[in-house]
């Protein structure tokens, strides 16, 4: 992420702030439906990305109405500008559900200013700023960020406190069934030495067995949030034609000058490229298919 990235998300945290003063007044507008769905007779849910939205949608079923701010790959949460209208979905929202980890701020600060149930992602398994925030690719906060939008619904809607049970139980199903997958994919991904062009698959990389290989300048200068030097990008080059990096992760959301050279040197040496993107590309509506497709790339690779 570059240093005009930081800035970017600094002033989109303090204009949700600011934006979410001007919506406040709106917030009881018969024009609007009430927090919590009242109007509608469902659960009004606003989640930052789709991505969680799609296990929000999923547990809580014909009794929720989600509303998802991101749904597009060509830009990331991180960089992500919120208009006043998305920030005025959060003030008429009665669960409100985002990443955390300083991967969504304005989000964050969105929710926290309203009367919504905040549920936050990295947060339910002790992610906090300055880890890697992409945790929707983590089995451990999958389930855990399940649970606690599950507990939300219960309270924000008690009489249908036993549907909410039953689709709690269906995703966790379904849930089990993908990290039985991913069980079956580590006998060939386990110990598999890979590299990143980002860091952004490490929670699903860690889940599959693999060992990140990443060069540890460039790991550094990615982790920081910088440029990589020259140097840095010859040894990654270097790793790859030698033939220690036995698979290369690409996030096609941060293509760039640096990521041309190195997926170039990773074609030249033969190296397996797995590419993804952060958010969830629109062929998919659910979280868990789209993970499980990715464990198939990761396996063929």
């Amino acid at each position: 992420m570059q240093i005009s990235s930081i800035i970017r998300r600094a002033v989109a945290g303090v204009a949700a702030a600011s934006m979410l003063v001007a919506v406040a007044a709106c917030g009881t507008s018969k024009d609007n439906k009430t927090a919590g769905g009242e109007g509608s007779g469902t659960i009004e849910v606003v989640a930052s990305i789709n991505q969680w939205g799609s296990v929000a949608k999923d547990l809580g079923g014909s009794h929720v109405d989600v509303t998802n701010i991101m749904t597009k790959t060509n830009v990331e949460a991180h960089d992500y500008e919120p208009t006043s209208q998305d920030v005025a979905k959060f003030g008429t929202a009665k669960v409100a559900v985002v990443n955390g980890a300083d991967y969504d701020p304005w989000a964050s600060k969105a929710a926290s200013a309203t009367k919504a149930t905040l549920v936050t992602a990295a947060e339910t398994a002790g992610i906090k700023e300055g880890d890697n925030p992409h945790v929707w690719f983590s089995a451990k906060v999958r389930n855990n960020t399940a649970d606690a939008i599950t507990a939300a619904y219960q309270k924000a809607d008690p009489s249908h406190k036993d549907d909410y049970a039953k689709l709690n139980k269906e995703w966790h199903a379904k849930e089990d069934q993908l990290e039985s997958k991913i069980k079956d994919a580590s006998a060939k991904t386990k110990d598999v030495p890979y590299a990143a062009t980002e860091s952004v698959a490490w929670y699903l990389a860690d889940d599959l067995g693999m060992k990140d290989a990443t060069p540890t300048g460039y790991a550094q200068a990615s982790a920081n949030e910088s440029e990589p030097t020259p140097s840095d990008i010859k040894a990654f080059q270097d790793a790859l034609k030698g033939g220690s990096i036995k698979m290369l992760v690409f996030n096609t959301q941060e293509a760039n000058s640096t990521t041309d050279q190195i997926t170039g040197a990773a074609k030249s040496a033969n190296v397996s490229i797995v590419e993804l993107t952060e958010q969830m590309p629109k062929e998919y509506t659910n979280l868990l298919d789209w993970m499980s497709a990715l464990v198939d790339q990761f396996a063929k690779a």
